[in-house]
C-alpha cells in the first residue's frame, strides 16, 4: 500500500503544484497576457513559425523533453536509494525544472521565438552568444549521437517495438494533412490515430510483420545510426505541422494513455496483487529496492551524483532549447506557455515517479533470468547487484519495461503486449527527441554562423546546408568506437558513449546557466512593470517596443503622455533598438498584425543578430 500512497500523493502533488504555483508564476512573475501577439503569428513562415492549439504544442513538447532521461535516469539512480530518487524528482520538478521550462518559454515567446542563447547575447554581448551557442551545439552533437545508439539498443532488445514505432511516421503525416490543409477538427483524427497505434501494438509482431520486426532488429549499429539520423534531417527540414507535430501529438495520445495503463495497474497490483506466469501465489506490491543505500558496490557518490544522473526527471539544460527552439514557435496565446512548460514538466516528472515505482516495486512481482522466474528481493538483486551490472544501457530499459509490464499484467494484459507496449514508449520518447534536436541544431548552426559571418559561413545560414552539416558532424562521432575498441564495422555507431558520460554534467550546467539567464530577465522585467505608473506590461518593454509605441499604448490607455525619457532609454537599448520586435499586444488594432507586408525571417534564423 506505500506504493500506491506514493503514487497518489505524487499525483495529486503535481496538479496542486500546476494550479497553485504554477497558476501563482503565471499571473504575478510572468504576466501572461491572452492579448499579446505570439511570435508564431507575427512572425508565420509555414515552416518553423507555425501557429498551434495548445494541447499540439503540449503533445510536441511534452515528448520532445521527455526522452529516455527520465526513464533511464530514475532507473539507475534509484541505487542511492528510491527516498532520495522520489524526493529530487518530485520537488526538484515543482520548484526548479518546471520553473525554469516555463520561464525558458516565456523569455523566448517575448524575444520573437529566439533560444536562450540568441537572447543571452543580444542582452549581454556577441562573445556570450558565441560561447553558449557552442555549448549548444555541442551537448546536441552528443545528442544526435548517442538517440540513434538508445533506440537501436530498444529496437534489438523489443522487436515488438519496431513496426508500431515505424507506422507513426504516415499516421502522422496523414493527420498534418487534415489538420492543416482541409481543416479537419482534432478529435476524430486523433481517436482513430491512437486506436491504429494500439492496434499495430498488439497485432503487429506476428506473421510477416514478426518477420520483419526481425529483419530490422538484426541491422548493425551503425545502419540505425544512419537512417535514423536520415530521417531526422528530412523531419528538420519540413515544415512543423507536416511530420514534427503530428508525430509528437500523436506520440503524446499513446504514451499519456499508456501512463494512464501503468497507474491503473499499479492500483490493481496494490488492491488485488499479482501472479506472473509460473508462480504458486500472488505477489504483494511493496518496495524491494532499499530506501537509502548510501554506498552501492561500485557507485560514485550520491552527492552530486544523484542530481546529474536523475537528469531530464527533475530539471535540464535541453528543456531550455526546446522551450525556446521549437515550442516557442508554435504558441498561438500567450497564456498557453503555462499549460506548455510548466504541465509538460510536471507531467514528465510523474513519469519519473512511476519510473521509480516500476523499478524499485514492480520488478518484485516478477523477473524472468535465464529461464527462472525471480520474484521479490532476488529480482532486485538480479538487476541491481552492482552498479556495474545496473549501469549499462539494456539493464536500466529493461528494469522499466519489465517493472512496468507487470504492472500491466495485472490488468489482464499478455506479457508480450504488455512489453511491447512499453518498448513502443521508449522507443517512441527517444525518436521524438531526436527528430526535435536535430531541428535544434539546424537553429544553433544557423545562429553560430550568423555571429561568425562572414562568406565562410554564409552557406551555413541555409535550412538544408545547417542540417546536412549537424547530421554529418552527428555521424561522424558515432562512427568513432569506443575507448580502447579496434576500429571495425561492429564497433561504428557507438562513439557517442565517449562523451555520454559528461552530457549529464553539461546538461545540468546549461540548465543552471539558462535559468539564471531567465531568472535574471523575469526580475528585470518585473521591476520595470512594478514602477511603471500606467500598467505597461513588462513584455512590452522586453521585446522591443521603441518609446512612441509605448506612448500610443499609454494615450489608448488614457495615461501620460509617455515615459520618462531615462526609462525610455533603458528599453530602448536592452532591446537593441529593435522596431520589428515590437510587443504586439500594446499596438493599436491593425498596427504590427499585417504579417503579409512583414518581412519574414530567414527559416530557421532568428531575426535578430
Amino acid at each position: 500500500m506505500n506504493t500506491l500512497l506514493i503514487a497518489l500523493l505524487a499525483g495529486v502533488g503535481f496538479i496542486v503544484a500546476y494550479h497553485t504555483y504554477g497558476r501563482w508564476l503565471g499571473s504575478k512573475i510572468f504576466r501572461l497576457s491572452a492579448d499579446a501577439v505570439c511570435p508564431s503569428e507575427r512572425l508565420e513562415d509555414g515552416v518553423d513559425y507555425v501557429p498551434t492549439s495548445k494541447s499540439v504544442v503540449f503533445g510536441h513538447h511534452f515528448t520532445s523533453i521527455a526522452g529516455t532521461g527520465p526513464i533511464v535516469g530514475p532507473a539507475i539512480a534509484i541505487m542511492w536509494g528510491w527516498v532520495p530518487a522520489l524526493l529530487w524528482v518530485v520537488l526538484g520538478s515543482i520548484f526548479i525544472g518546471a520553473v525554469h521550462d516555463f520561464g525558458a518559454l516565456v523569455v523566448s515567446l517575448r524575444n520573437n521565438g529566439q533560444t536562450v542563447g540568441d537572447i543571452a547575447g543580444r542582452v549581454l554581448n556577441k562573445r556570450v552568444r558565441l560561447l553558449f551557442l557552442l555549448v549548444l551545439f555541442m551537448a546536441l552533437t552528443v545528442v544526435l549521437a548517442i538517440f540513434g545508439l538508445v533506440i537501436a539498443a530498444v529496437f534489438k532488445q523489443y522487436p515488438a517495438a519496431i513496426f508500431p514505432c515505424v507506422v507513426q511516421i504516415p499516421i502522422a503525416v496523414a493527420i498534418g494533412v487534415l489538420l492543416h490543409r482541409k481543416g479537419v477538427g482534432l478529435l476524430v483524427p486523433s481517436l482513430v490515430a491512437l486506436g491504429v497505434m494500439y492496434l499495430t501494438v498488439v497485432f503487429g509482431d506476428g506473421g510477416a510483420l514478426g518477420s520483419f520486426n526481425s529483419a530490422l532488429a538484426a541491422w548493425p549499429i551503425w545502419q540505425w545510426v544512419v537512417v535514423l539520423l536520415g530521417y531526422s534531417y528530412i523531419a528538420s527540414v519540413l515544415p512543423v505541422w507536416t511530420l514534427l507535430q503530428p508525430r509528437d501529438y500523436i506520440n503524446s495520445l499513446q504514451l499519456i494513455s499508456a501512463l494512464a495503463l501503468i497507474v491503473l495497474g499499479l492500483f490493481t497490483a496494490a488492491l488485488v496483487g499479482f501472479t506472473p506466469s509460473g508462480a504458486d501465489s500472488s505477489q504483494a506490491l511493496e518496495f524491494v529496492a532499499p530506501a537509502f543505500q548510501w554506498h552501492p558496490e561500485g557507485a560514485p557518490m550520491i552527492f552530486p551524483f544523484l542530481f546529474i544522473t536523475i537528469a531530464c526527471g527533475a530539471v535540464s539544460g535541453f528543456h531550455c532549447l526546446v522551450s525556446s527552439g521549437t515550442s516557442s514557435k508554435q504558441l498561438k496565446s500567450e497564456t498557453d506557455a503555462r499549460f506548455v512548460g510548466y504541465g509538460s514538466m510536471l507531467t514528465e516528472g510523474f513519469l519519473a515517479t512511476l519510473v521509480i515505482l516500476a523499478c524499485g516495486a514492480g520488478l518484485g512481482l516478477g523477473l524472468m533470468k535465464d529461464g527462472t522466474l525471480l520474484t521479490g528481493e532476488a529480482a532486485w538483486q538480479a538487476q541491481y547487484a552492482s552498479w556495474s551490472a545496473a549501469g549499462s544501457l539494456a539493464a536500466k530499459v529493461g528494469a522499466f519495461v519489465n517493472g512496468s509490464a507487470n504492472f500491466l499484467q495485472a490488468l489482464g494484459l499478455s506479457a508480450a503486449v504488455s512489453v511491447a507496449l512499453m518498448g513502443v514508449l521508449v522507443a517512441s520518447f527517444a525518436g521524438t527527441t531526436l527528430d526535435t534536436a536535430c531541428r535544434l541544431q539546424r537553429y544553433v548552426v544557423q545562429e553560430l554562423a550568423a555571429t561568425l559571418g562572414g562568406g565562410s559561413f554564409a552557406l551555413l545560414q541555409n535550412k538544408h546546408a545547417a542540417t546536412l552539416f549537424a547530421v554529418v558532424i552527428a555521424t561522424a562521432m558515432a562512427a568513432v568506437p569506443p575507448g580502447g575498441a579496434e576500429w571495425s564495422v561492429a564497433n561504428a555507431g557507438k562513439g557517442g558513449l565517449i562523451l555520454w558520460p559528461l552530457f549529464g554534467a553539461t546538461n545540468q550546467l546549461l540548465a543552471g546557466l539558462s535559468r539564471d539567464h531567465v531568472l535574471s530577465l523575469a526580475a528585470w522585467s518585473h521591476d520595470l512593470v512594478s514602477r511603471h505608473p500606467d500598467g505597461v506590461h513588462a513584455h512590452h518593454a522586453v521585446v522591443g517596443d521603441d518609446p512612441s509605441t509605448l506612448r500610443r499604448a499609454r494615450l489608448a490607455r488614457g495615461g501620460a503622455t509617455g515615459l520618462p525619457a531615462r526609462r525610455h532609454r533603458a528599453c530602448h537599448h536592452r532591446a537593441g533598438n529593435l522596431d520589428d520586435h515590437r510587443g504586439a499586444a500594446s499596438l493599436p488594432e491593425g498596427e504590427g498584425r499585417d504579417r503579409g507586408k512583414r518581412p519574414r525571417p530567414a527559416a530557421g534564423i532568428s531575426p535578430v543578430h
